[in-house]
């Protein structure tokens, strides 16, 4: 099912036509570092460079043999290069191979995520923009609070976003570690120094400690910043849903030209991208888990973790990508109605205002418990009353003997309340430095 929300780039990066092309370059990178070395014939890794090659169902219809897939590859590989073939995998073990190709693909496939996801913050960042002034409800416990701004509400997710992105950042710098340090990690059978100019020929670093593994902390790690893009994405879809409910109203999904919200009532303009994006959060959230459940494995090493990763990885990182282009897409062509903000604001009479009286009371000299009692009162006439917040904190001779209809006005400003809006933007914007 996973098939369904694949990319062609992220498709292409996990087929086993890419991975035994990675496994190909590992193989004759080594041979021509320990030529360079004297170790073998410089013709020998000359003619292995140029008559290299496999065929991908030639590899797995022999593994259906040998039930071993670096086994099949090596054996089609030989069928390419002749003679010369001895040398290739000299000295080195499967994991070898296997976990320094995999760093190469997993980096290739956070490179893709990279951009998606900077795709993603330049989105959010323009519609941030766009409703940095547009005034609406802040709620917390799910109840009105004081007033904010939408694009203070999308700024927040374009900071989480941000660390999301320096957090992939660094797990691509965490996991682009490769080894040839053989059976139990002691290098027995080759040159350190092949190790060493082999992981710089392919880009990566050497694991400085190994067992017959690169540790599957590094791995964990990396998904588990993969998951934690994917939390802020299903944070963002959470709250769009809960605004386009119906009694809210706020904003709403696109909805095309001849899309169905409902096979029953023709009325219904359902959340829809918004639900499937929570929903793939908490698919990711298991294969980070059991990503972490990898790293602990027997002795230097066993294979309980490798069928897994087969797995969790590609399925992570087409859904992870899915999500990112999804989400892009849909604050791009997300729908925002101010006035229903401002009407829902309307709702409960300019009770968020009533920190602005608590603290004129104090600043009058009133201590902060009477302060609280009396505004609380005045509010619970609006509550259970319907009086205007305004009116009933007029009501209260014990208020107004220490804050005039002056001073009550200027509780009233919804413009002062928002002042430092822009402030926090140029802070928070102050931080993208990235590319």
């Amino acid at each position: 099912m996973i098939e369904r929300y694949a990319s062609a780039e992220m498709t292409r990066i996990w087929s086993d036509e890419n991975r035994f092309r990675i496994w190909q370059e590992v193989e004759t990178t080594v041979c021509e570092v320990r030529a360079e070395l004297g170790q073998i014939p410089t013709e020998a890794a000359a003619e292995i460079r140029a008559a290299a090659g496999f065929d991908t169902a030639r590899v797995l219809e022999i593994e259906k043999t040998v039930q071993h897939d670096v086994i099949a590859f090596l054996t089609s590989m030989a069928e390419h290069i002749g003679p010369a073939a001895r040398y290739v995998h000299q000295g080195m073990t499967s994991s070898d191979l296997l976990d320094t190709a995999f760093a190469l693909q997993i980096r290739e496939a956070g490179q893709v995520l990279r951009r998606a996801l900077v795709s993603l913050l330049e989105a959010v960042e323009k519609k941030a923009q766009e409703h940095r002034d547009t005034v609406m409800m802040g709620r917390s416990h799910g109840i009105h609070a004081e007033p904010t701004t939408f694009g203070l509400k999308l700024l927040v997710y374009w900071s989480a976003l941000e660390r999301g992105l320096r957090r992939l950042d660094a797990a691509q710098e965490q996991i682009a570690y490769g080894q040839l340090s053989g059976a139990v990690g002691t290098i027995a059978h080759l040159d350190p120094r092949v190790e060493e100019m082999t992981m710089a020929g392919l880009g990566l670093k050497v694991e400085p400690a190994s067992t017959q593994i690169i540790q599957r902390d590094r791995h964990a790690a990396w998904l588990g910043a993969v998951a934690l893009v994917g939390a802020t994405i299903e944070q963002m879809a959470v709250e769009i849903r809960n605004l386009q409910r119906t009694d809210v109203h706020e904003v709403e999904e696109p909805f095309g030209k001849g899309q169905k919200g409902s096979s029953a009532m023709p009325h219904k303009k359902n959340p829809i991208v918004s639900e499937k994006l929570t929903g793939m959060a908490r698919l990711l959230r298991g294969y980070a888990h059991t990503a972490l459940e990898n790293v602990a494995l027997w002795h230097e090493r066993d294979i309980s973790h490798s069928s897994v990763e087969r797995i969790i990885f590609p399925d992570g990182c087409h859904l992870l990508h899915h999500m990112l282009t999804r989400m892009t897409w849909l604050i791009e062509g997300l729908v925002v109605y101010p006035d229903q903000m401002r009407a829902n604001m309307a709702k409960v009479r300019q009770m968020y205002f009533s920190q602005a009286v608590l603290l004129a009371l104090t600043e009058a000299g009133v201590s902060r418990e009477d302060a609280y009692a009396w505004v609380q009162a005045a509010a619970m006439k609006v509550w259970d009353e319907g009086k205007p917040f305004k009116e009933a904190l007029a009501e209260d001779r014990r208020i107004t003997a220490q804050v005039d209809g002056r001073a009550l006005d200027r509780c009233f400003d919804l413009e002062h309340q928002l002042r430092h809006v822009p402030a926090i933007f140029a802070r928070t914007l102050a931080l993208k430095d990235w590319n």
